[in-house]
């Protein structure tokens, strides 16, 4: 008898257990909280309901899905060397990283299953497009312009999984290692050329500025010997025409001047190169009228 009331008792019980575990079921898959940067889409019996925006959201539950978040934000995504054959027959290795956005989370659920491998492997393609219409030196000093083909082609071809591609940058551009070699010693063979030049213009350029400073040297040193003898000559010139004024003020006789002459022919005989002397005829009437002075002069004291 006493065992009736206590089965009622942990009916009840177990039935207040499944009531409240099921209401906390109800309400988890009710209420969802999406995090900022984050969407996530719903289904309804299986079918596209709507889009979750990052808070608190409402579903109905066992109805209403929710499939996993989609990041919003923009991702970025390095993938492994993958080897290009170019224009040349020549297999190099290439690094890649794409830098890519979700802006439709609906598209990108339904319309591809992995939109990752869908953006790795077309970026692998187009990578091989690109590059296989270039040759070795082109891939390698064409870096910006593969960069934005590779961006066009993934924008465009992403366009329809709801992604953008912001950019593509090539990391790397390995050629093999016997064309390494051949790189590295044309490159020094190009360093010790421009080393060769550079040299050489230095020097050529050392030489001009040494000769100009030479003839500029020379320039200024004949401009310097010129202006000394215009200087001396206009001195000379003025002193000579000082001394003929102040002969012509002091009107001087016959005989001061012949007695000056006298006095400046010794100075004919100064020099070393002087071993010839030519007697003017000046001379002459010069010692006469000095005699003729000296004569007059011995009279007048008798």
């Amino acid at each position: 008898m006493l065992l009736g009331p206590l089965v009622e008792q942990l009916f009840v019980i177990a039935l207040v257990l499944v009531l409240v575990v099921f209401a906390v079921v109800v309400v988890r898959r009710a209420v969802r909280v999406v995090p900022q940067a984050f969407t996530g889409v719903v289904e309804r019996l299986g079918r596209y309901r709507t889009t979750l925006n990052p808070g608190l959201n409402i579903l109905i539950p066992f109805i209403d899905r929710l499939l996993p978040l989609v990041d919003m934000r923009e991702q970025v995504v390095s993938f492994p060397p993958q080897p290009v054959i170019t224009e040349d027959n020549l297999v190099v290795s290439i690094d890649t990283v794409v830098y890519f956005q979700v802006t439709d989370a609906k598209s990108a659920t339904y319309e591809i299953q992995d939109y990752l491998q869908g953006v790795e492997q077309l970026t692998t393609t187009t990578l091989r497009n690109v590059v296989g219409g270039l040759n070795l030196e082109q891939a390698l000093t064409s870096r910006d312009n593969i960069n934005n083909q590779l961006r066009a082609v993934l924008d465009e071809a992403t366009g329809k999984w709801g992604i953008r591609v912001n950019r593509v940058e090539l990391k790397a551009i390995e050629p093999p290692v016997s064309i390494q070699d051949s790189m590295e010693k044309q490159m020094r063979a190009e360093r010790d050329r421009r080393a060769a030049i550079l040299t050489a213009e230095g020097t050529k350029q050392s030489a001009i500025l040494e000769a100009e400073g030479r003839r500029q040297a020379a320039i200024l040193s004949a401009e310097g010997e010129a202006k000394a003898k215009i200087l001396e000559a206009d001195a000379e010139a003025k002193a000579i025409e000082t001394v003929f004024a102040a002969i012509h003020q002091g009107d001087p006789s016959q005989k001061l001047l012949a007695y000056k002459y006298l006095q400046t022919l010794p100075k004919l005989a100064e020099g070393e190169s002087n071993k010839l002397w030519i007697i003017p005829s000046e001379l002459t009437e010069a010692v006469k009228n000095i005699a003729e002075g000296f004569g007059k002069g011995i009279a007048g004291k008798k």
